[in-house]
């Protein structure tokens, strides 16, 4: 529990004095969206709190558009579209202050039937990989770095003009510039005191390498609380740009000509003692424990095969580009902006940063994947190459990154290690998850085809 959540008592008081009389109950689906039901307070506090509520299973298998897809085992026509078990909890629970008189709960999924997790839900995994840790003695902590673009038009009229002509909030590359950053402090800074103010503890925003791009930084914590706050980040990121009426995106290339948006994850393990990755011996400059050194191989090793969970749609993929602050290598380095891996930090601070995925990632799944990868590396003793040193982009004996959703699709649909990490029916419910997106968009006719041949061919 975040020490800035809310108690039951606490929620009791604030509604018997007016302060809130809506919780959104919700949970992060297949695509990281927070989906669920906004219940009257009282009845939360009567009922919902320790019973949960319900919600139609279709929602672990529908597309960006709400459909549902067929070929899920999960859930199907077939199988009638029954219900699941959200289960609050309720050390989630937060005021919501960008809201007007509500609070926030994020919930478990749980089988009807069984009463056992709902294996396929996003927070289902991570919470599993987060009990491996757990059984080998080891707490992971986390913070994820977010990169995002803010544009003048609201959502919808950046929707009516078919995203055309959006225009920027800056006009001139606003890395670190506090000029410029001015400017935009009526979005970012009621941004900050608004997850301040919710029990997510901020430690800055700042300018970005794109025209209106920012970045914000959320303190470091246990590893779900994080997945949690990044969540409720983005939802407050969006739900602030719709009463400024302007609208802010996370995709991660929301322009040829632009900066990509990253999410850079930053991951630590623990136990009672402290960070378990310092220790006596040295790589290079770095002074490490074994821990570190096999958590970092096995995380590197099975990257390629975990990229959907990093990289989890078309668009993903087209951030990967040289010179671009994308990494397009598995190299790991000191410090160096160009690798896909990057060390930092000292003693008690030393942390791996994966800058692979982009803003549009799921934070429950690239951070179950990042702990599955590292945890089988201390297992197996898996050792990483030697530091690359110099420009990463470069490198021409070190693995790429896989460029689009296709081969990652088909790395993680045949990879045996997915299938023992997840197992075998999360693997094909993803499988089939990352597939059909792609059939999504092999089907669409784009802007570039009609300007490329609608005269000329």
């Amino acid at each position: 529990m975040s020490s800035e959540c809310l108690t039951l008592e606490q929620l009791a008081q604030q509604v018997e004095q007016g302060e809130i009389d809506t919780v959104a109950v919700v949970f992060a689906d297949l695509y990281g969206r927070l989906l669920g039901k906004r219940c009257d307070a009282s009845f939360f506090l009567d009922s919902v709190a320790e019973s949960g509520t319900h919600g139609c299973n279709y929602l672990v298998t529908v597309d960006m558009e709400m459909e549902p897809v067929e070929g899920y085992e999960a859930a199907n026509w077939d199988l009638g579209y029954g219900d699941f078990h959200l289960q609050p909890d309720l050390g989630t629970l937060r005021k919501a202050s960008w809201l007007d008189r509500t609070a926030i709960v994020q919930c478990n999924l749980d089988d009807d039937s069984t009463h056992q997790p709902v294996a396929v839900a996003p927070r289902s995994l991570l919470n599993a990989q987060i009990q491996a840790a757990a059984t080998l003695g080891y707490v992971a902590q986390a913070a994820s770095e977010l990169e995002y673009y803010l544009l003048m038009q609201s959502y919808r009229e950046a929707t009516e003009s078919g995203f055309q002509n959006l225009v920027a909030s800056g006009w001139y590359l606003e890395d670190y510039h506090t000029l410029q950053a001015t400017r935009q402090e009526g979005y970012h800074g009621a941004l900050r005191r608004a997850l301040a103010s919710s029990g997510i503890p901020v430690e800055s925003t700042k300018g970005e390498w794109g025209l209106g791009q920012h970045e914000i930084n959320i303190r470091y914590c246990e590893l779900l609380e994080m997945a949690d706050r990044h969540v409720l980040l983005k939802q407050a990121a969006k739900e602030i740009a719709i009463e400024q009426q302007v609208s802010v995106t996370f995709m991660a290339k929301l322009k040829q000509d632009q900066a990509g948006s990253s999410c850079h994850l930053h991951l630590s393990l623990w136990n009672d003692e402290g960070n378990v990755f310092p220790g006596d011996q040295m790589m290079g400059d770095i002074a490490c424990s074994d821990q570190f050194r096999w958590f970092l191989g096995g995380w590197i090793a099975h990257a390629a095969e975990f990229m959907p969970f990093y990289a989890p749609n078309v668009n993903s993929y087209k951030r990967y580009q040289p010179g671009s602050w994308a990494p397009t290598t598995l190299a790991w380095s000191r410090d160096n902006r160009t690798a896909g891996f990057r060390v930092v930090g000292n003693g008690p601070s030393l942390r791996i940063e994966c800058r692979i995925p982009g803003a549009d990632c799921n934070p429950y799944l690239a951070y179950t994947a990042a702990l599955a990868s590292g945890l089988d590396g201390i297992a197996n003793q898996i050792e990483p190459a030697d530091a690359f040193d110099g420009n990463a982009y470069k490198a021409a004996d070190v693995a790429s990154t896989p460029l689009d959703l296709v081969t990652a699709t088909e790395l993680f649909a045949a990879s045996s290690f997915v299938q023992e990490a997840l197992g075998a029916d999360v693997q094909q419910h993803y499988s089939h998850f990352f597939a059909t997106e792609m059939t999504a968009y092999r089907q669409a006719v784009t802007d570039w085809e009609r300007h490329r041949y609608f005269e000329r061919i």
